[in-house]
């Protein structure tokens, strides 16, 4: 089976550290910002106020694109994935997974019992008890001063 000639790809577009993508159709020889035949969407990968990133696609001319014969390149496959277009992405699935291990780490450290901590953190601890204690039995003497004087 032959290749297909025309490719979904990134097209990078706007300025150093602030990079927006075109998502093109276009000839898989061709340069990378270089005559696509057709924009099909946007991708915008710096999040926003709301930790969000952009995209923006035109689902009836991916559709045709696919159809045709298209290939999408790997990021965009990925992204494809994600929107739904196409099946998830087997890296999707990986990333996944790894986050999904990362917050269970997360959540199991923030439950740790008393035996686990480190002498050096009871060390600690007990030095901050004693401070609050002599600043708690400070703070009690200069009311009482104050209570004595009126």
């Amino acid at each position: 089976m032959r290749k297909s000639l025309v490719t979904l790809r990134f097209a990078l577009y706007g300025c150093k550290n602030r990079p927006f993508f075109y998502i093109v159709a276009t000839n898989r020889y061709k340069p990378r910002n270089r005559g696509y035949l057709e924009q099909v969407g946007t991708f915008d990968p710096v999040p926003n106020t709301r930790n969000e990133k952009l995209a923006s696609l035109n689902m009836d001319r991916i559709r045709y694109w696919l159809s045709v014969g298209a290939r999408p390149s790997r990021p965009v496959a990925i992204l494809l994935g994600l929107a739904g277009v196409l099946p998830p992405h087997p890296h999707s699935l990986v990333v996944a997974a790894r986050n999904r291990a990362a917050l269970a780490a997360a959540a199991v450290t923030s439950d740790v019992p008393a035996e686990e901590v480190k002498e050096e953190d009871k060390e600690e601890v007990e030095e901050n008890k004693e401070n609050n204690a002599n600043m708690t039995s400070r703070e009690n003497q200069e009311n009482d001063e104050d209570k004595n004087e009126t």
